[in-house]
Parts: C-alpha cells; sequence; structure tokens
C-alpha cells in the first residue's frame, strides 16, 4: 500500500518558526515528518509520496531513509490540501493512505483503518477534542461519517479529523468535480459520503496537532517518552549531576557543577556550562552552547544557538540565535491566569498557564533582557540590552528603544 505526505502547506501559523516546513522543526535530534515515516514503515508501508513546497524544504533536509521508497512532488502554490494531494495522483495506484506530516501517531490508527476498509468505501481517523474551531469537525451515527464541518464556530467536545485518510482512486472523480478553494477536499469528501459507506476510526483522547509553535510541547513530551534513551559519554566533568532519563550526544561537553534533571535532550557538539541547570523536558540540539550558570527547564532550542547565562523557561527557540547573559523569560503571569498569545494581531488562547518566549531563526538578542510570558519575537531580529519585551516582535525588527532614550 501507499502513502502520501502533505508537507508543503505555508505554516502561516506556525510563525515565528515557518521560515521552513513546521515538520522541519527538530526533537530528538529528528525532524518530525522523519517520525512520521518511521510509523508508516512499522506499518509496513514503504512506498510513500511526500509533497513539498517547489523549494524543496523537505527533500534537502531528510532525501532518502533507509527502508523507504520515496517519491518527492512539488506544489507550486499552497492552494490546499486538495490541490497538494492531486500533485501526487500520476504516482498512485490503488487505495492509498494521505496524512498530514505531523501525524507521528499515524501507527495507532493505520492497522485497524485497513481491517476497516473491507466494510467500507473510506475510512478516515478521528478523535476528541475540545477545540472544534482548529479542525474539520466529523458528524457522525455510530461509526458512519454523515459530514466533514470545517472549522466550526462552536465550543465543547467534538471529534476532529486526524489527519488521516484511507482513499480509493475514485476519490478524485470527485474532488476533480468540486469548486476549487482552499478547503476543496473536505468538499470533496462530503460528495463522496453521499454515494458511499464512509466510516471513522476514533479514538477518545485528543491527537496532538501541530497548528501552533506551542503545540510543540506535547510533541517534544510524546517523542520523548518514545523516542528518548539514556545514552553516557566520557566528556562529563565527574562534579556533574545527571538524573533519570538523559540523552548526551557526540562531542558534548558538560563542565563543573551542571546539573541535569531527565528527561532531557542534548545532541552533539554541544557545550553546557559550569553550574547551569537543565531541567525536564528540554530538549536541546546540536552545535548549541548553554552557558555557565543558566536555567532551562521545559524548552526546546534547535541547532546553533549561543546562549549566555540566565532563566529559560517554557519556551521554544529556533536555529541560530545568540542571546546574552543576563535573559529573563517570564513564563507565568502574576494573577496565575491562561496566558493569551498575540499571533500576528490576533489574540489566540493557548490553554498554557506557562509559556515563555518564542524566537525566530537568527534572531540575536542584548544582555540583561526580560521578556514577558507568551512574547512572540520574529526571525532576523535584533533586541538590544535591557529591553523589556511585552508584545508581539515582527520579523527583520531592530529593538533599541532603550539605547535610543539616553
Amino acid at each position: 500500500m501507499q502513502a502520501v505526505i502533505l508537507a508543503a502547506g505555508e505554516s502561516s501559523r506556525f510563525w515565528p518558526l515557518n521560515s521552513r516546513h513546521k515538520s522541519l522543526f527538530k526533537i530528538c535530534g529528528k525532524p518530525i515528518i522523519k517520525y512520521t515515516i518511521e510509523s508508516l514503515i512499522k506499518c509496513k508501508i514503504k512506498d510513500i509520496i511526500i509533497v513539498q513546497k517547489k523549494e524543496k524544504d523537505i527533500e534537502k533536509e531528510i532525501g532518502k531513509i533507509s527502508g523507504a521508497k520515496i517519491t518527492y512532488v512539488e506544489q507550486e502554490n499552497p492552494l490546499g490540501m486538495g490541490n497538494a494531494l492531486l500533485t501526487a495522483k500520476y504516482f498512485l495506484k490503488d487505495n492509498f493512505f494521505v496524512l498530514n506530516a505531523d501525524r507521528i501517531d499515524c501507527d495507532i490508527f493505520i492497522k485497524e483503518m485497513i481491517f476497516e476498509s473491507k466494510n467500507a468505501d473510506l475510512v478516515l481517523a478521528g478523535s476528541k477534542t475540545q477545540k472544534p474551531w482548529l479542525y474539520g469537525i466529523l458528524k457522525m451515527k455510530g461509526k458512519k461519517v454523515i459530514s466533514i464541518i470545517e472549522k466550526p464556530d462552536f465550543k465543547g467536545e467534538a471529534i476532529k479529523a486526524v489527519g488521516i485518510y484511507l482513499l480509493p482512486l475514485e476519490f478524485f472523480k470527485y474532488y476533480e468535480k468540486v469548486k476549487k478553494h482552499v478547503y476543496d477536499f473536505e468538499d470533496a469528501i462530503n460528495e463522496y459520503i453521499k454515494d458511499h459507506e464512509v466510516i471513522s476510526i476514533v479514538k477518545n483522547f485528543d491527537t496532538p496537532s501541530l497548528k501552533y509553535p506551542w503545540d510543540l510541547f506535547s510533541f517534544c513530551k510524546i517523542l520523548f517518552e518514545k523516542q528518548l534513551k539514556i545514552k553516557s559519554i566520557k566528556k562529563i566533568s565527574k562534579k556533574a549531576k545527571i538524573e533519570g532519563n538523559v540523552f548526551i550526544g557526540k562531542n558534548t561537553i558538560i563542565y563543573e557543577n551542571a546539573v541535569i534533571r531527565g528527561p532531557c535532550y542534548i545532541g552533539d557538539n554541544c557545550i553546557i556550562g559550569n553550574n547551569s541547570v537543565l531541567r525536564e523536558y528540554t530538549n536541546i540540539e546540536n552545535n548549541s552552547v548553554i552557558g555557565a550558570n543558566s536555567e532551562i527547564t521545559r524548552s526546546i532550542i534547535q541547532e546553533n544557538c549561543k546562549l549566555h547565562s540566565g532563566f529559560i523557561g517554557d519556551s521554544i527557540i529556533d536555529r541560530n540565535c545568540k542571546i546574552g547573559a543576563g535573559i529573563i523569560t517570564a513564563n507565568k503571569r502574576l494573577d496565575e491566569k491562561e496566558i493569551i498569545v498575540k499571533h500576528r494581531g490576533k489574540e489566540i488562547s493557548t490553554n498554557f498557564k506557562k509559556l515563555g518566549v518564542i524566537i525566530g531563526e537568527n534572531t540575536r538578542i542584548g544582555i540583561r533582557v526580560s521578556i514577558m510570558p507568551g512574547s512572540l519575537i520574529g526571525k532576523n531580529c535584533i533586541i538590544g540590552p535591557n529591553e523589556l519585551i511585552k508584545r508581539e516582535i515582527k520579523d527583520n525588527q531592530v529593538v533599541l528603544n532603550r539605547l535610543k532614550s539616553k
């Protein structure tokens, strides 16, 4: 059986981490899409078509993968899921899976979906959610799907379409008939439902979805539980203290009096300075430096980041960032209420009571900068020393208010 992975979207909601497709963000040393591919291989699906952007960012990052035959196709413009799928039509031979690139858990659905396909013409995956306005929602009668409603305007528990579909080639005939727009894939399924038996395999828990940057925290926890294995190396000071499940990569140096409390992941060629504290669910990718006297907790740091002393909590830092000494990321409101993020001009509920800062790639931050909970800083920014950041900073901005006032 074949599978089509859709990885060509703009990832606009993933700003400020959207300089590349969101599935290329790394946890435990691998891009998220790679975990999805490995889950397919686990289900003995090895003929995989990946739909990517014309920039070929997926192909450049992951290339060939052992155990799978991967074909790359390109979607010229981000015209929605249906248009992306259409680019793969030429390579499809029979019934096939189509899934989003962040479906690291697809193996918990696929075998059951294949079994149920004996009794239905189309099978899709579903799970419960408390945020129906973010998803395509399934209207169901027993296992049977009556319709899909895209991002309805209501609150409360509902069943969302997870982003895994087992489709027949006949589906393309229905897709060709519907009016073309961003959600024409869902329209085609609704048309197909009128003439065929369509069922859903529903899980009674909310499966992870990568909509916004802070969704990475749930992926980090899941992958730590599945992937993280203790690994020790020789370049650890005898005076350092390591507790719990901690992975430490090749050529990484842990200096005196550093404390690492797992689960934590530290990649290759990293430096963890004297007296630093790394606490649970911290992910640090290759070639990064954590300076002396730093405290980092529940944070995700990508490759080639350089941090001096300070506190980084419940935060995400994209690759190639440099942060001066004395940084403080506040991660909790004084009133302890939920943190609301201003994301590209809109206020968005995060459902988190702890959330620090999210920083885009290639950004530089000066010494003694303080950042308020839920702040977003774009890529290629410069934040001057002694600044207080309490708002959204767009891409390519220079913030030097304190220096100008003197």
